[in-house]
């Protein structure tokens, strides 16, 4: 994400906001949230959503059909909110203020699993396992997402040694890659076994922020001097090409080997907003930059069903770029021309990626659209009561 222009961090995030009104950004801030007991303003039975989208706005959640975009339920939640996908077909994770809560988007419905701590922050997939990483608590908890439903899923806990702004990834092996560091500084990562013993250790990455993995479970952690690996059992070191150069968002794919993150260079910005994004060669632990010519948003990056890089500029184009080369090879008008916001909890158009379709939201008119990646047509579009923050769904399937 961004970093923030306040007194504060996110997930790039680097971390403040008042006490219990703070929730982690990705990138480097805290997120206000509410843990006001959510109204629905349907019946309860209400029909089932196929592959349920859910949509953020200043007091509630937007669960729209994600084949017509049809708006299917309005749940009213208030405070700043934040949505990621829970790992299965019927799922997603929404942040308060009070932790993470389990909400099931076919059903449009809270369940009765909540993971409680102030400040929850990042939630990883890999390897069929939902990652939670708390800032507030520096507690992880690790669960297999088809064991959600009413009851909280059998889960296994990791405390860090400090609460901080941080990230965590299971891989299919059992081990836990957990990120270091404090509330006032953020150094590396490390490794724990499937018994939870400390197998590898790195503290070469300043700030580290953000996660992604890439084809053949290559982890890469952001740093503000490029990015750090996790590969074979050891840590390795990706070096920018800048002094500084802060990688703190990263997309990953099964599909390829290379990492898109984002590249900003300037420490000292209230607000960078860069037009240059990065390629990391897991294989090679080489770093490329590329040019888009207009710039992004933390919100912006995702990655396409055949690993392509895909990338939301301000323009109001979505790139979809051959991570390989580096070239862009379709341009898709997706929204008009927009700025991003100094506050990052305010709304942006945002980016959602599920199997062959991107869908891309336009607050500023209250749109949210739907296109196909391989062909670059519109497929549909809606227009909300009010305009959506995040954007995101269940996993393709249901």
């Amino acid at each position: 994400m961004n970093k923030p222009t306040r007194a504060g961090k996110l997930t790039a995030t680097t971390l403040v906001l008042t006490a219990s009104m703070a929730l982690t950004a990705c990138g480097g801030s805290d997120d206000a949230s509410s843990d006001a007991e959510p109204k629905q303003t349907r019946s309860s039975r209400a029909a089932a959503v196929d592959n349920p989208l859910v949509a953020t706005y200043d007091g509630g959640l937007y669960v729209l059909d994600g084949e017509t975009l049809k708006l299917a339920k309005t749940v009213e939640l208030p405070g700043f909110n934040r949505v990621n996908p829970a790992g299965d077909e019927d799922h997603v994770v929404v942040s308060t203020d009070s932790g993470f809560r389990v909400f099931d988007a076919v059903r449009q419905t809270f369940t009765d699993a909540e993971f409680k701590g102030a400040k929850p922050g990042h939630v990883v997939r890999h390897a069929g396992r939902t990652v939670l990483f708390t800032d507030g608590t520096g507690e992880v908890n690790v669960f297999d997402p088809a064991g959600l439903g009413g009851a909280k899923p059998q889960t296994r806990t990791y405390t860090s040694a400090e609460p901080h702004h941080g990230v965590a990834i299971e891989l299919a092996g059992g081990e836990l890659v957990t990120t270091l560091g404090t509330e006032e500084k953020r150094t590396g990562a490390l490794v724990l076994d499937k018994n939870d013993k400390e197998i590898a250790r790195a503290e070469n990455c300043p700030g580290v922020h953000g996660e992604a993995a890439a084809g053949g479970e290559v982890v890469g952690f952001g740093c503000e001097d490029g990015v750090l690996l996790y590969k074979d059992g050891k840590f390795t070191k990706v070096d920018a090409p800048d002094e500084y150069a802060r990688t703190g968002n990263q997309a990953g794919s099964d599909a390829s080997p290379i990492l898109l993150g984002d590249y900003k260079t300037d420490p000292e910005a209230e607000l960078e907003r860069p037009t240059r994004i990065a390629l990391i060669d897991t294989r090679t632990a080489k770093m490329k930059l590329v040019d888009l010519g207009t710039s992004y948003s933390f919100r912006s990056l995702a990655r396409g069903p055949h690993g392509e890089a895909l990338v939301l500029g301000t323009n109001g184009v979505l790139h979809v770029v051959d991570p390989e080369t580096g070239k862009v090879e379709k341009k898709i008008d997706a929204v008009g021309d927009w700025t991003e916001p100094l506050d990052w909890q305010q709304p942006r158009p945002t980016l959602f990626v599920r199997d062959h379709t991107a869908y891309v939201s336009e607050p500023g008119k209250r749109r949210l659209h739907a296109f196909d990646l391989e062909s670059g047509e519109k497929l549909t579009s809606v227009t909300l009561p009010k305009s959506t923050n995040e954007l995101s769904g269940t996993v393709a399937g249901h």
